[in-house]
């Protein structure tokens, strides 16, 4: 039972615990590697949270918690009794707000595939994964040139089987005139998005979440909606051809990238889809440096 204050309870069992902590070389090392694990953990969901909505969420809830804590020093108490009252509920209010951000996160922790580029295994995946995008950019532009609207959703690490169950299973190599011949108006797979898995035509006809956000622009049309729906709740990038104006476009985690040319096309894709390993990436920044 405890017999003295809360207070000095909590303050005492904390130094007793930061003493201990550093009580023998085995606790200070372990100690400062659970630190650092911390540290980086912080920094990467700041990372991640930073590239999103979320973040002016945050911001929004630091200027809370700031509030909260000011209210209290200058004693007004109902402010501080209302605003604990929420706070009190905050990691409630915490995993509903920043669901789609935790779920995606948690979907790229269980899909991380470090040790292959490590390795070098996947350098033959990737150049077929090139030549897989330079046919893309082929159809995309021949799409463009003749006015035919498309979209083309191209999966990564995020699996989109609920989005591929949709539409028509194809399971096809990927070629320029296949995907220009899905794409012909008054065709069965016309209406819908490809879905290229695993390097193939995984599907065709597709079905789309649309982004519903008030920010998008007007003029956007249903397909463009539809790219940035799926970039939002998956990693996957989306090539998009007007109808109306034959402009390629490309979303990519619920941007979209409008009017884009062909060598841009290319690179965007490259620079998103192709995973170099480790060793080469570190070897052609150093070659870059020396420059």
């Amino acid at each position: 039972m405890i017999t003295q204050p809360l207070e000095v309870f909590f303050e005492t069992q904390f130094l007793d615990n930061i003493k201990n902590l550093f009580s023998s070389p085995l606790n200070v090392i372990t100690t400062v590697l659970d630190l650092v694990i911390v540290i980086f953990l912080i920094y990467k969901a700041f990372k991640m949270l930073k590239e999103t909505r979320a973040w002016q969420l945050l911001k929004g809830i630091a200027v809370l918690i700031a509030i909260t804590l000011i209210s209290g020093y200058l004693n007004l108490t109902i402010l501080n009794y209302i605003l604990t009252s929420v706070m009190s509920y905050g990691v409630i209010m915490l995993i509903i707000v920043f669901q789609p951000e935790l779920r995606r996160a948690l979907e790229q922790l269980g899909t991380t595939n470090r040790f292959s580029r490590l390795l070098g295994i996947d350098q033959d995946l990737n150049a077929k994964k090139k030549e897989n995008i330079y046919k893309i950019a082929i159809a995309a532009v021949e799409l463009s040139k003749q006015k035919k609207g498309a979209l083309i959703v191209i999966e990564r690490e995020i699996k989109i089987q609920d989005i591929i169950s949709t539409g028509i299973l194809m399971n096809s190599e990927i070629s320029p005139q296949l995907l220009v011949n899905i794409f012909e108006p008054k065709t069965p797979l016309h209406d819908g998005a490809v879905v290229i898995s695993d390097n193939k035509i995984a599907a065709a006809s597709c079905m789309l979440p649309l982004a519903d956000d008030k920010d998008i622009a007007r003029e956007l049309g249903t397909r463009h909606r539809a790219a940035i729906g799926i970039s939002k709740e998956s990693d996957s990038i989306v090539v998009v051809v007007s109808e109306e104006t034959g402009k390629m476009s490309i979303a990519k985690d619920g941007t979209l990238i409008a009017d884009v040319r062909e060598d841009v096309l290319k690179k965007i894709l490259i620079k998103n889809l192709i995973t170099e390993p480790i060793h080469t990436s570190k070897v052609k920044k150093e070659k870059n440096e020396n420059k």
